[in-house]
């Protein structure tokens, strides 16, 4: 019923916003350049790697050494409003449609964290990841890594359509409010550096 319920969703939903899929991409392209989408792999079902697709809310800007400058740097003025209206992420419905996400559950996040994981964790990956979920409800980037992870692993172990349905709701509630988008002091999140001494996201780039 879950997956029946991303289908259904995410093809009505694409073809509904078309044309505000259009026109952010001529935007994008305007202002930032190509390539308007930006793919990497993360880690989904059962840690199994797909190509995650959002619109780019950055600039490629390098510094002298070669090396991507800082993400505060980079996220220009509209990709502030992407990412604070969440319009950044729907082009992972496409994601949802073929399978590799869901529309509720933990965020895909990077591949190396996988091997940052204690087994608690890990069972993040027992779902499909989503574009939305319990975590971001409660608090998104505002929160600690660990407070995430526990939000993620009561997800997984209490999940249902109508607790779906409820996230659902309460993220639209919390797009138009632009509530936790940003950690404290980071343009977007900080880095999981796992659970040794430097843990709950404390250490900042």
């Amino acid at each position: 019923m879950k997956r029946l319920f991303d289908i259904l969703i995410s093809a009505t939903a694409l073809v509904a916003l078309a044309p505000v899929l259009v026109v952010l991409a001529i935007l994008i392209r305007v202002r930032l350049g190509s390539p308007v989408l930006f793919a990497q792999l993360r880690p989904g079902l059962g840690g199994r790697p797909f190509r995650m697709i959002k619109f780019r809310s950055m600039t490629s800007e390098r510094g002298p050494d070669g090396q991507l400058r800082p993400d505060d740097e980079r996220l220009t003025q509209l990709g502030r409003w992407l990412r604070r209206t969440s319009l950044d992420e729907l082009p992972e419905l496409w994601n949802v449609l073929l399978g590799d996400m869901s529309l509720v559950g933990p965020r895909p996040l990077l591949m190396q964290y996988l091997e940052r994981y204690d087994s608690r964790q890990a069972r993040r990956h027992e779902v499909r990841p989503g574009i939305t979920g319990w975590a971001q409800i409660n608090g998104r980037n505002a929160i600690s890594w660990n407070e995430k992870f526990e939000l993620d692993v009561w997800y997984v172990e209490h999940r249902s359509l109508a607790l779906d349905a409820r996230i659902l709701w309460r993220t639209v509630i919390g797009v138009i409010r632009g509530s936790g988008v940003n950690a404290p002091g980071h343009a977007t999140a900080p880095e999981f550096t796992g659970n040794g001494p430097l843990q709950d996201g404390d250490r900042r780039k």
